[in-house]
């Protein structure tokens, strides 16, 4: 094989000016770009005339390509071109299997190249004016996503139901209903939830709510992936869980 450098690179939450010019500088250079299905395709308007475009993505019970399958294309690119652009929404180390990738690459002699992306587990929060630390509310959040490789509830989601911390789930739609379950076991049926699709993109939609009624608000709201879920003291920040909460008490008294 001649000498070719896989680059691993964050496309950020879903807004498009939300990437680094590092990252627009290797797309710009790349001889091929694999992409993602949560990766913008309006960044591929930084690719070169000629560079091979191929999307890969995966979502929720639709695999375009499995992931050995991916890994293969990224070897079999890496024989045709220098530069193999692979495009991750989000940052390819959070939940990207980035790992399995590199060590794909590496098995093969290529060199390899990281370059982070904004994650939307920090991103869909801030914009959304929902700070993840707050003082005097929380000194910590956790960030996990809804299931095993296997399907099952993942562990973490148990433990994190137990803390005080902010709890970022993604990936997690589908098991929504036995999250919120686990929380209520917890005594935390009350907690201020959001549930934000398409984060950072023009047609972002949210959905606010408390752990015991947010499943019922979300089925209302038709909400579905790709979407992050937070709970957690936090949400009540937000200037429309403000509002919701001033207009309760209305109704209240």
């Amino acid at each position: 094989m001649k000498k070719s450098c896989l680059y691993l690179v964050g496309a950020g939450p879903g807004d498009p000016e939300m990437i680094t010019l590092k990252a627009i500088r290797a797309l710009e250079q790349a001889d091929a770009i694999l992409y993602d299905a949560l990766a913008n395709v309006d960044l591929l308007n930084y690719a070169k005339p000629g560079c091979h475009l191929e999307f890969v993505g995966k979502r929720f019970g639709c695999h375009y390509l499995s992931q050995q399958e991916i890994n293969d294309r990224i070897v079999e690119l890496g024989y045709l071109h220098k530069r193999v652009v692979r495009l991750k929404g989000g940052d390819p180390f959070v939940f990207g299997r980035a790992q399995e990738e590199i060590e794909a690459a590496e098995s093969v002699g290529m060199n390899i190249e990281i370059i982070p992306g904004i994650s939307s587990a920090l991103a869909v929060a801030a914009t959304n004016r929902i700070p993840l630390t707050c003082r005097g509310i929380n000194e910590s959040f956790w960030v996990t996503t809804g299931t095993k490789a296997n399907g099952e509830i993942s562990e973490d989601i148990q433990w994190a139901a137990r803390s005080s911390a902010t709890v970022v789930i993604l990936m997690a739609m589908s098991k929504l209903e036995t999250i919120m379950d686990l929380f209520c076991q917890n005594g935390k049926q009350d907690t201020p939830v959001a549930i934000i699709q398409n984060g950072t993109r023009p047609d972002e939609k949210k959905v606010f709510g408390t752990v015991k009624d947010i499943v019922f608000r979300c089925e209302a709201a038709t909400m579905s992936n790709p979407a992050i879920i937070l709970i957690g003291e936090v949400v009540a920040l937000h200037p429309e869980k403000i509002r919701q909460l001033i207009e309760n008490q209305h109704i209240t008294t």
